[in-house]
C-alpha cells in the first residue's frame, strides 16, 4: 500500500510531539552560541557525572563546571578530562582554595601567616589538578574579613600574598580568578563583596594570572548596576557566571535581564566559559527541560 508525503510528515510530527510528552530531549542539538557551562546536578536524573556531561553536550552544551574537581579523586579528574575532551567541551572553573566557611577563614589579610601559608599551598597544589583537567582559569576567594585590622592593612596583605600567588601560576600560564561574593543573604563578612573591588586588586596585583569572576547573581544582590560594572571592570574580568536573582535558579525566575546580558556579551565577542552557576528552580526532568529551554532563550537574544 502506498502512503502519501504528507501522512510521512504527519507520522513524524505526532512521533516528536510522544517523544516531548514523554519527557526526552533532543540529542545532539545545535550548540549554544556561548559557552555555558553547566556543573553536576543540573542534569541529575540523567545518572552520574559522566552521564551528565554526555547529555549536557547533547543539549548544546560545549563547557563544563566542577567547584569541588580538586577534592576528588584523580581517576575521576582524569575520566572527567577525557569525558570532556571526547565531547569537545572547554573545562570551566573549579575551586583552587577553598574557603573553611563554618570557621570564617581563611583572613588572608590578618596577623597569623598559617592562613597565608595554606592558601599557597592550596594553590600549588591546584596546578597539577588543572593540568590535568585541562583547565586554565581556578577560582579562588580571597578569605573573610578580620574585624579587629583596619581594612587598608589586610587589603596591603591580600594584594602581597595574591603576588606570591601570581608568581605560581604564571609559568604554567593559568589564571586564578576571584570571586567577589555578596554578604546580604550568602556569606556575611568576606573580604572581597563586589567586582569593582576585586578590579582594583586585580589592578594593584599586576598580573596576567589574576582576574575577576564575575558571578553576576552575586553582583545583583551587592550592588547592581550589572552592565555598567562589567563595561567599566572589563579589562580584569576573565570569567563569567549566571544566576538569578532572587532564589539563584535559572535564567528568567528572577530579576536579571539575562537576554541583555547575553547580547552585551556577545558584542564584546566574549568567547570564555559562562558558568551556570545556580540550580533548578523545579525539581527532576522538567526542572531540567526548563533549565535548557532557559538558556536556549537567552541565547536567542
Amino acid at each position: 500500500m502506498s502512503v502519501s508525503r504528507r501522512a510521512v510528515l504527519a507520522g513524524g510530527a505526532a512521533a516528536a510531539a510522544a517523544t516531548v510528552a514523554n519527557g526526552a530531549m533532543a540529542q545532539n542539538a545545535a550548540r549554544f552560541s556561548l559557552k555555558y557551562a553547566p556543573h553536576e546536578g543540573s542534569f541529575k536524573s540523567r545518572g552520574d557525572r559522566i552521564e551528565q556531561i554526555a547529555f549536557a553536550a547533547d543539549q548544546g552544551f560545549t563547557a563544563w563546571e566542577d567547584n569541588e574537581a580538586a577534592t576528588r579523586p584523580v581517576a575521576d579528574q582524569t575520566a572527567m578530562a577525557r569525558a570532556l575532551q571526547q565531547r569537545g567541551m572547554t573545562m570551566g572553573v573549579f575551586v583552587a582554595s577553598m574557603p573553611r566557611w563554618a570557621e570564617f577563614r581563611p583572613l588572608l589579610g590578618g596577623n597569623d601567616d598559617s592562613d597565608r601559608e595554606r592558601f599557597l599551598a592550596d594553590i600549588r597544589s591546584s596546578v597539577d589538578v588543572a593540568k590535568r583537567l585541562n583547565s586554565k582559569h581556578m577560582t579562588i576567594v580571597t578569605g573573610f574579613m578580620d574585624r579587629k585590622l583596619p581594612v587598608d592593612i589586610q587589603t596591603a596583605r591580600v594584594i602581597d600574598v595574591l603576588r606570591r600567588a601570581a608568581e605560581i601560576y604564571e609559568p604554567h600560564g593559568l589564571v586564578m580568578v576571584m570571586e567577589p561574593l555578596n554578604t546580604l543573604v550568602n556569606h556575611p563578612g568576606v573580604f572581597m563583596s563586589t567586582v569593582p573591588q576585586g578590579y582594583a586588586m586585580a589592578r594593584a596585583v599586576d598580573s596576567p594570572a589574576i582576574k575577576v569572576l564575575a558571578d553576576l547573581y552575586h553582583e545583583q544582590i551587592q550592588a547592581g548596576n550589572l552592565i555598567n560594572t562589567l563595561d567599566s571592570c572589563w579589562g580584569e574580568i576573565a570569567y563569567v557566571q549566571f544566576g538569578d536573582n532572587p532564589g539563584r535558579k535559572e535564567p528568567g525566575t528572577g530579576e536579571v535581564n539575562y537576554r541583555n546580558i547575553v547580547r552585551w556579551l556577545r558584542a564584546k565577542k566574549f568567547a570564555g566559559v559562562i558558568g551556570m552557576e545556580h540550580g533548578n528552580s523545579i525539581d527532576g526532568r522538567a526542572g531540567e527541560e526548563r533549565l535548557v529551554a532557559a538558556y536556549r532563550a537567552i541565547d536567542a537574544a
